[in-house]
């Protein structure tokens, strides 16, 4: 009996030895720097893809192996899933799930490392949109304030309500559609209380009236604009003067008539006026059958016309087609005129004119005057008239002066002047005896004079005995 106690004893001792040797080998295991904590499957998975679980958290315990060279980050929140994988993080208050990419519709979030798509705003800006209609760029059609664009109804009262809003708002358009015709009375588009920069796109026709009765009395204009800056006027449209009936009136060269052709005259309306303005820009339109002059400026600084058409018939009385007054800093190039009297008529108190690339016939040609009529004082400096085409005009370029006036005419230039089948033997002329009349009484002259007058000419002077005069 004691023997099989002793043998129970040194088993259960030998049991005892075995299972605390097992201990220390576990122990052993688990002071190792080899040992890590085993995961799932599944969070291995979203481990190695980046994502995890809102409210997750997967601690490395001491002893694990840093990631070689890997750039320092501060712990991820919860939510963020993209762990130490890469320096990037996204926004604390992106919305958690598979992609971390902004919506380009919404615009949200930190922007991507990569360029954005073109319709991707900054951040959680919107992307750039065009202003409302309401603001800078505005157009004013003139059928929206009721115009009918028949050629019959008066139009007037819209195209003065379409200025109106422009000249409120600014930088804004006054479109006159195509295909349309607008009968217009007399309207002066005016400042200065107008807002700068305002284009007046003009692709129809504009019609003037032929009934008497819608003129009224006194010195007439039919289209002015007065006291603008930056105003534009262009497009492919016509301004049609129907001025016919106006040409018959009188005969010039009758002697008994001259004062009744003389209040005629001041009478006829011209066509196109702009007065005291300035950075004024007038292309692409068309403009015929002025009554009187077809374009106008008076007082304004900072002109530019180009590609321009003016046409009316040899044979319409003082149908100018450009005329300049009290004006400076004009520019007139690739423009197309035909009329009954002067190409360009450049008036008193005009200085910096530019012309060139001009076609000029039928017509007078260019001139600088008639300046000192009635013993009036009269200067014109700094003109260059170059590149410029003449074709059956009375004359081809001339200066001319009336008797007894006084002033001065210096810095002029002509060069390249092509002219053929113009009427008159000295294309260029300087002509201080000017009369516009068949008699005019002689006069001294005070003081009229030209000075540093230098020319030049080139090209083509067909059939001339001479091409200069001075008289």
């Amino acid at each position: 009996m004691k023997l099989r106690l002793k043998g129970f004893g040194l088993l259960l001792l030998i049991v005892l030895l075995a299972l605390c040797s097992t201990i220390d080998v576990c122990d052993a295991a688990r002071r190792g720097k080899h040992w890590r904590p085993r995961s799932s499957p599944s969070s291995s998975l979203l481990k190695r893809k980046g994502k995890t679980k809102k409210g997750s958290s997967h601690r490395q315990h001491g002893g694990s192996r840093p990631s070689p060279k890997q750039p320092v980050s501060p712990p991820p929140g919860p939510g963020a899933g993209k762990g130490y994988q890469t320096p990037y993080q996204p926004s604390p208050n992106a919305p958690p799930g598979p992609s971390l990419q902004p919506s380009p519709a919404k615009g949200n979030g930190h922007q991507n490392p990569k360029p954005p798509p073109p319709s991707c705003g900054k951040g959680n800006q919107p992307p750039p949109q065009p202003p409302p209609a309401t603001s800078e760029g505005a157009v004013f059609n003139v059928v929206d304030f009721g115009a009918k664009g028949d050629g019959v109804s008066d139009d007037t009262k819209a195209f003065q309500a379409a200025w109106a809003a422009a000249c409120k708002q600014g930088a804004s358009t006054v479109l006159v559609p195509s295909e349309l015709e607008f009968l217009v009375g007399p309207i002066s588009f005016s400042g200065p209380y107008c807002k700068p920069n305002i284009l007046f796109q003009l692709e129809g026709t504009i019609l003037a009236p032929t009934n008497a009765k819608a003129w009224g009395s006194g010195l007439l204009q039919w289209l002015e604009f007065t006291k603008l800056n930056g105003l534009s006027i262009q497009g492919s449209g016509t301004i049609n003067g129907r001025g016919q009936q106006w040409w018959t009136y009188s005969d010039p060269n009758d002697d008994e008539d001259d004062d009744t052709y003389n209040q005629e005259l001041e009478r006829m309306p011209q066509a196109l006026r702009f007065y005291g303005s300035s950075n004024v820009v007038v292309a692409g339109i068309t403009i015929v059958n002025s009554s009187q002059c077809h374009l106008k400026f008076d007082n304004c600084q900072g002109v530019l016309v180009h590609d321009l058409t003016i046409s009316s018939p040899e044979n319409s009385l003082n149908t100018d087609g450009i005329h300049l007054q009290n004006s400076k800093d004009v520019s007139i190039h690739h423009t197309n005129l035909a009329c009954g009297d002067d190409c360009i008529s450049i008036q008193t108190g005009c200085s910096n004119i530019y012309i060139h690339n001009v076609n000029c016939g039928p017509g007078h040609g260019i001139s600088i005057g008639g300046l000192g009529r009635d013993n009036t004082k009269a200067c014109v400096s700094n003109v260059t008239v170059r590149d410029v085409n003449m074709f059956r005009t009375m004359t081809g370029v001339r200066i001319k002066t009336w008797q007894g006036g006084i002033g001065l005419v210096q810095d002029v230039r002509f060069s390249n002047i092509q002219v053929s089948e113009v009427q008159t033997q000295t294309p260029i002329m300087i002509d201080q005896f000017y009369c516009d009349k068949r008699h005019c009484t002689n006069q001294n002259i005070s003081s009229g004079q030209c000075q540093a007058f230098s020319m030049r000419t080139s090209g083509n002077i067909h059939d001339q005995a001479s091409p200069f005069s001075m008289q």
